[in-house]
């Protein structure tokens, strides 16, 4: 660059005289300098004035490989930051003195167990748009820092010319005024230097800038996910506590339940399809069958009671769906906070057409009931993992699967926004997450009608609603 600027230097006429123009360009260029070197020190600390030599040209794949691998090391840091959270002793123990002071009765408990419950989600939701956000901002300070780096060669050429123009510097026109050839020329190659030294500077300052507002907005992102991690592992703790209050509600005793499990298990093991294990279920299991008698009655009471219609959730004390499964359609929460990566009807690996909707969620994420519903089967099936089976009535089934951990139990009936499950820390293999290529837990949700699976898109209530009742 510099050979390339001193060529041009007689193309360059000065309007000032020779000893003025090279004290201003000198004086300026100092200025210039000066910010080169911090700009250089902050792209590489290594660098110092003592040598500066021209970088030689690198091949960008050691770079582009870098890049990725900082990518997966900030990822990791991300899921770390946020996993490696634990509520404090004096914290949880604060939690517990809270939950016992909490009147045991089905409405203040259900409406503590249901609210948590929305918490949770919400603050999921607000963790993965975080770790987005930081993930993007990361991706632009490396653009910044690749740019910086790009420009290094440039400022590391002037900055060899100015050493060598400090080492045998033009003469001063009045205390040799035989050299004023010189002093002139010197002066006109500044000046001809200076505009693209200006540009390149100004660029090189704005970069830098640009860098120091990313970082400083990254430290901010991440304090906020710390905050709301330690949110997330309190409320997570609270909905523990308050889970097992409602279990030790329960009038079932454990050997009817234990007995029930097991026969439960048989019949998932003989059956072939989902739709020969519900109707399985619901003739052999006893707890099955009353599912589908209560259903059939609140179904039948919903029908005749029309005066209460506007908002089926309001009640948690209900032991029963206060509207008709068919009357919630634009209503139903989704259980899990996520991004839906295939789509009820599309066409999987296998040349058939998906039968249910697939989720992403985060590891460890609670699962809600969408609906509710009693619980007729709760346990392994086949290649769907942990799946839970709920009689919503009218016909209507909703199958949950994919989850590590399931804590309704037989017999249960739950409430539309109550936790049922937990998902595990990967995704779990099955023919319904094949080809999603995600690493992510994936939550599989499915409804059926009489045996035959249907859309679930229309019982969904939309995103703005539910961030508006959440």
């Amino acid at each position: 660059m510099t050979d390339r600027l001193i060529g041009r230097w007689h193309a360059r006429p000065s309007r000032l005289c020779p000893h003025e123009q090279r004290r201003h360009s000198l004086g300026v260029i100092s200025s210039i300098v000066a910010s080169g070197l911090l700009l250089l020190i902050a792209i590489d600390p290594a660098i110092s004035t003592e040598t500066v030599e021209a970088p030689e040209t690198a091949s960008t794949a050691p770079e582009i490989d870098q890049a990725a691998l900082q990518k997966q090391v900030r990822e990791q840091e991300l899921l770390a930051l946020g996993r490696d959270m634990e509520v404090s002793d004096q914290r949880q123990s604060e939690i517990e003195r809270e939950i016992q002071l909490i009147d045991r009765d089905r409405d203040t408990l259900n409406s503590k167990i249901l609210t948590a419950a929305d918490t949770i989600k919400s603050l999921e939701t607000k963790l993965t748009d975080t770790e987005r956000r930081l993930l993007r901002l990361a991706e632009n300070e490396d653009t910044v820092r690749m740019s910086l780096r790009g420009r290094r060669g440039v400022l590391a050429e002037v900055l060899a010319a100015l050493q060598r123009i400090g080492r045998r510097p033009p003469p001063a026109l009045a205390v040799r005024p035989s050299d004023a050839l010189a002093a002139v020329r010197s002066a006109i190659l500044l000046n001809a230097v200076m505009p693209e030294l200006r540009v390149e500077t100004e660029a090189l300052a704005a970069d830098l800038a640009e860098l120091s507002r990313l970082k400083s907005v990254i430290a901010e992102e991440k304090k906020s996910l710390r905050g709301d991690a330690m949110r997330l592992a309190e409320e997570k703790s609270r909905l523990e506590l308050l889970l097992s209050a409602k279990r030790q509600e329960r009038d079932k005793t454990a050997a009817e339940l234990a007995q029930e499990k097991a026969r439960s298990q048989e019949l998932a093991a003989k059956a072939g399809t989902l739709k020969e294990l519900i109707a399985d279920l619901e003739r052999e299991i006893e707890s099955a069958r009353t599912a589908a008698a209560k259903s059939r009655e609140a179904e039948r009471q919903a029908r005749l009671d029309q005066s209460e219609r506007q908002d089926p959730f309001s009640d948690p004390g209900r032991l029963a769906p206060a509207v008709a499964f068919e009357d919630t359609k634009g209503r139903l929460p989704r259980p899990v906070s996520g991004e839906m990566v295939r789509d009820f009807g599309q066409e999987d690996e296998f040349g058939s057409l998906t039968q249910g909707q697939s989720i992403t969620t985060r590891a460890g994420s609670r699962v809600t009931s969408p609906s509710d519903g009693w619980v007729v089967y709760a346990g392994p099936f086949r290649s769907f993992g942990q799946l839970l089976i709920l009689n919503t009535g009218g016909g209507y089934h909703v199958l949950l699967a994919g989850m590590d951990r399931i804590d309704a139990e037989l017999g249960q009936f739950v409430l539309a926004g109550e936790p049922v499950g937990v998902m595990g820390t990967t995704k779990w293999a099955s023919a319904s997450t094949i080809g999603l290529g995600s690493s992510q837990p994936i939550l599989y949700v499915e409804f059926r009608k009489d045996g035959s699976a249907i859309d679930p898109t229309p019982w969904w209530v939309r995103v703005e609603e539910e961030k508006a009742r959440g």
